[in-house]
């Protein structure tokens, strides 16, 4: 306060210690009551100072906000920063005026000194979160917030300030330096340390979730040990939520994501593509040399004719070159049901346009196990949201399973109940 402030505050205590005392008070009375008066006066001064910034500057700055283009003013007035900053306004004229008004009470205006302080730090707490919260959300509006996502930087500064705003809040409590109470933090640095793991761990697997760019907001990402497996819905510094496709919502503790493993699909996605690869089992009794009957009957596949005239052709001149004994089946080259079947589906296939042909895209054999012999298809669709590339999937193996009996092939399927009642009867 100063120094004309001072005067102005003498000459008020003297205009009302005489007043009162001309009302026939005793000296002691007069300078209670002049005390109360002062602190009722200060009270209702910054209560009418409250009411003109909150009631009529603020809503006049904001209607002029709302003509303005930009957004992230609204934003702050939405998060309500500026109405938190206007609570500071009236405690800081109680602040400089109360030590003029107490000044016979000098442990009482300590004590409510120690309590407008307080106050005060509690506010600006508030007003840093709607600051963070503010920029978070204006953030948001940006491209690279998708990818480059702050909220747990944020929280890790909110943190820092609520920790801040703690020690001196104590330290005005029992009327001590913040610097002493800092040089004391050593000796509970481990109980911290406990305290705060998980903030800490999350700290630092978001710091390396984003500088190895390994996960963003909107990511549909697969993680079976935590039963995860859909979109990622907000990145923060302890958790990632996770929106599954069934609607329910599983958080994950961030630094898991990265000291365990999980399966994120942007590739994919990024790529325009979804991977088809699954596989159909013959019934390894049924595959066998085709004989001219059957090439007859193959030849009128679409699909397929083309192979089974080159093959044949390519064949039958190696037989020739090679002097084959065709009257043996082993001897030499010859075309195999399954072998026709294999290039009728990669015909198939390319003659489908929802998959796409320039990527990688094979008709293969895989390992025989005791349930037959797999025949996967491996390709790719040009269509990646989920329900539709179910259909193309199921279509295309409705026709790959419909087409195995017409070369003389059979799928594999366990006895079944039908099964044993045939063979009994």
């Amino acid at each position: 306060m100063n120094e004309s402030s001072a005067l102005l505050a003498d000459k008020f205590d003297v205009i009302v210690k005489e007043w009162l005392l001309g009302k026939g008070l005793t000296e002691y009375n007069a300078n209670l009551l002049k005390e109360v008066i002062e602190v009722l006066v200060i009270l209702l001064f910054a209560t009418i100072a409250f009411f003109i910034i909150k009631k009529i500057l603020i809503v006049i700055f904001h209607r002029i906000t709302k003509k303005t283009p930009t957004k992230w003013d609204d934003i702050l007035f939405r998060k309500k920063f500026f109405n938190r900053l206007s609570y500071l306004i009236p405690a800081y004229i109680v602040l400089q005026l109360i030590p003029l008004a107490l000044t016979e009470y000098s442990r009482l205006s300590l004590v409510l000194i120690r309590g407008v302080e307080i106050y005060m730090l509690v506010v600006t707490s508030l007003i840093f979160n709607s600051f963070l919260n503010s920029a978070d959300r204006i953030y948001q509006d940006y491209e690279m917030a998708k990818s480059r996502p702050i909220k747990g930087y944020l929280q890790v500064a909110k943190m820092v300030i609520y920790i801040i705003i703690g020690i001196l809040i104590f330290s005005i409590l029992i009327g001590k330096s913040p610097i002493a109470l800092l040089a004391g933090m050593g000796a509970i640095s481990a109980v911290l340390m406990l305290i705060f793991k998980d903030p800490i761990l999350g700290f630092v697997g978001g710091i390396q979730l984003a500088a190895n760019d390994m996960l963003h907001k909107g990511d549909w990402i697969t993680m079976s040990k935590y039963g995860a497996d859909g979109t990622v819905q907000d990145i923060s510094l302890t958790t990632v939520k996770i929106q599954n496709f069934d609607k329910t919502i599983v958080t994950v503790p961030t630094y898991s994501l990265v000291s365990d493993s999980f399966q994120n699909w942007r590739g994919m996605e990024d790529s325009g593509v979804r991977r088809i690869k699954r596989s159909v089992y013959i019934d390894i009794q049924s595959i066998k040399f085709c004989t001219p009957e059957m090439l007859g009957r193959f030849r009128k596949f679409q699909n397929v004719a083309h192979y089974v005239d080159e093959t044949e052709r390519e064949i039958q001149e190696y037989n020739r070159q090679f002097g084959v004994d065709p009257s043996a089946l082993l001897n030499g080259r010859r075309q195999t049901n399954i072998g026709v079947f294999r290039a009728y589906l990669l015909g198939y296939l390319r003659n489908n346009d929802q998959i796409d042909t320039e990527m990688t895209m094979m008709v293969r054999q895989l390992q025989p196990t005791d349930t037959g012999l797999p025949i996967e298809i491996y390709a790719f669709s040009r269509i990646q949201e989920w329900v539709p590339y179910e259909n193309i999937q199921s279509d295309i193996f409705d026709h790959v399973l419909a087409a195995v009996p017409l070369f003389d092939l059979q799928v594999f399927q366990n006895p079944t109940g039908s099964d044993f009642r045939a063979l009994k009867s």
